[in-house]
């Protein structure tokens, strides 16, 4: 079984698999986040100094090209942030509910720990009434009385 809690009050904390899943997640975040800012860094500064007017009509053809090449690739990179934004409004969201999830689990474990104690308890009380019952009834069958009650 699984330990999620820390006792009566405590918040559940991740379990070591899960805390290195999410470190590896956040290290794979950071890695795009560093990739696209660094293509879209790359990709304007390209632009800029392809931006400048040269007299040759091919190599201002050229440029452009390469202008819009570039262009697109801060699309691209950009495009990859807003997904990742995204993602990572996603995996907060989903992250809440894992929590509470936990807590859920946490509770549901605690009242079926309260259920068995009151299923002891219980077993207890039954046993202490049929052994008090069977006492009674030997008292009750052997008395004196029982003959005069009964007619």
């Amino acid at each position: 079984m699984v330990n999620k809690g820390s006792g009566a009050g405590g918040g559940s904390g991740p379990t070591a698999a899960a805390a290195a899943a999410a470190l590896q997640k956040q290290k794979a975040f950071l890695q795009r986040v560093e990739t696209d800012i660094t293509s879209v860094v790359d990709s304007f500064t390209q632009i800029v100094n392809v931006a400048r007017v040269s007299d040759p009509p091919v190599k201002n053809s050229q440029e452009a090209h390469m202008m819009e090449m570039r262009a697109s690739r801060m699309v691209q990179a950009a495009d990859s942030l807003l997904k990742l934004v995204s993602e990572l409004k996603q995996t907060s969201i989903f992250s809440g509910f894992a929590s509470l999830n936990d807590r859920v689990e946490q509770r549901i474990e605690e009242f079926d720990q309260e259920a068995e104690k009151s299923n002891r308890l219980l077993a207890i009380i039954a046993d202490a009434v049929s052994a008090s019952l069977k006492e009674l009834e030997s008292h009750y069958y052997s008395s004196a009385q029982r003959f005069t009650l009964d007619f």
